[in-house]
């Protein structure tokens, strides 16, 4: 196992969310000090990564991957993993051994109510986050504990063009250049091919739909 200093941080990336964000995020923590790897599942995780001397491909199966990862946290000395959404498979697998070994689990899931883009939180999100063991006082009462104070929202969810944008990019990946990783099965029921078609229309029909809203506020 590599030896690593006491506060020495050692993150290891696994899937994101569409886009660079991810890349964002870890070229600030290596601003910070910090060492930092991603592992990637397909050309779409691939491409939306621009660190390429910090990215392991992993090209095996969903039943092979514990070992690997087993083996990814020895031979880096992983102190913390960052993924997005706790529940598809290699992410389950990630974190039980994440959690057995002591490892700082760091999860980013689509934002409750939909209120930001994203929420993050430490150990688990939805089902698996700390908040379903307490109570709304007991969460009123923790937050009268912080001294920091909570931003208001935003008065728009953020720009939904980039988020299609992104979301066709990286599906255009895993269907056109994914030839490297012929194992890579999505998480979810459907298709790429069809969720790419579903980006794809929303992207060619927003500049209508838009047009149609601002009409509509006249």
């Amino acid at each position: 196992m590599t030896e690593i200093a006491e506060d020495h941080r050692v993150f290891l990336f696994l899937q994101g969310p569409h886009g660079p964000f991810f890349n964002q995020l870890g070229k600030m923590l290596r601003l910070a000090g910090a060492e930092v790897w991603r592992v990637g599942f397909n050309a779409g995780d691939r491409a939306f990564w621009f660190h390429p001397q910090t990215y392991i491909p992993y090209r095996g199966t969903t039943a092979d991957w514990p070992e690997t990862f087993q083996s990814l946290i020895e031979e880096k000395g992983v102190t913390d993993i960052v993924l997005y959404g706790d529940t598809r498979p290699i992410h389950a697998q990630a974190l039980e051994e994440a959690k057995a070994r002591g490892i700082t689990v760091h999860v980013f899931e689509e934002g409750y109510m939909r209120p930001y883009w994203v929420s993050y939180e430490r150990g688990g999100s939805n089902g698996n986050s700390r908040l379903m063991d307490m109570t709304i006082p007991q969460m009123q009462a923790a937050l009268e504990q912080s001294d920091i104070e909570a931003p208001l929202p935003p008065g728009h969810w953020g720009d939904m063009r980039q988020h299609i944008f992104y979301g066709a990019l990286y599906h255009w990946f895993v269907m056109f250049r994914n030839g490297d990783y012929s194992n890579f099965r999505p998480h979810r029921s459907l298709p790429v091919t069809k969720e790419f078609r579903l980006y794809f229309k929303r992207l060619l029909l927003m500049p209508f739909l838009s047009a149609d809203r601002l009409i509509a506020t006249l």
